[in-house]
């Protein structure tokens, strides 16, 4: 026996028994934009960007491809969902009674505990920056905190971009090129008569924490920004 949709439209509409035809995939009996994204999810830790289709997510979700098309438009409202997922716990009040650096500082780390365990989604918040209600949060709180250390609109302008591009590529360089990496390895053999410093520099990489070098990095980026108020 086969269901027919009696005319409202709706996924939950009221059907009637028409007759028979080969089993199809039932849908979700709710399916909220909260489920689509967490099934998107899925699929980009498992496979990465090139894994993300309205196919591959349907199937997670346990749904033809075109039920999905019913929720969600295509692919780029799908990467959107998925950048809110990730950075909707974010909290983006920052430590009160704190130095400005230190609020920003702790704004950042939180984007970066939030992306980390899905590098995957690194760059769609870069894509989806100026559409993600949560990065929107996120950034006003930066720039607030900006502001009130005496940074004029321009000059937020260069700092906050200049977080977003250390927080972006920090997190990139930590999952795709880590110091524990084979790459530092190589760079530490290469021959000291040729690359002495690069060298020696790559021996100590090993000792270098993933928190200790996102910490001192920021840091850096931090203090160049200060000295742009002297």
């Amino acid at each position: 026996m086969y269901a027919v949709n009696t005319g409202s439209g709706a996924p939950w509409a009221d059907v009637r028994v028409c007759g028979t035809l080969p089993a199809v995939m039932p849908r979700p009996r709710s399916l909220t934009p909260t489920r689509i994204a967490e099934a998107a999810l899925a699929v980009l830790d498992r496979g990465g960007l090139p894994a993300l289709t309205m196919r591959a997510v349907a199937q997670e979700l346990g749904m033809g491809t075109m039920s999905l098309y019913r929720y969600v438009d295509d692919r780029d409202e799908l990467e959107r969902l998925v950048v809110d997922l990730v950075l909707a716990a974010v909290d983006t009040d920052p430590p009160p009674g704190l130095p400005w650096r230190d609020q920003v500082a702790a704004l950042v780390r939180r984007v970066r505990d939030a992306v980390a365990a899905h590098p995957a989604v690194v760059p769609l918040t870069l894509t989806h920056r100026h559409r993600s209600p949560a990065l929107m949060r996120w950034g006003e709180a930066v720039t607030n905190a900006l502001a009130g250390a005496g940074f004029d609109a321009r000059r937020r302008v260069i700092a906050l971009r200049s977080l977003l591009g250390y927080l972006i590529g920090a997190i990139q360089l930590e999952h795709l090129g880590p110091l524990s990496g084979a790459g530092t390895d190589a760079i530490a053999a290469l021959p000291d008569d040729t690359h002495p410093r690069l060298a020696e520099t790559a021996r100590h990489a090993r000792g270098v924490t993933p928190e200790e070098e996102f910490d001192g990095g920021l840091a850096a980026v931090l203090a160049g920004i200060e000295a742009t108020l002297r």
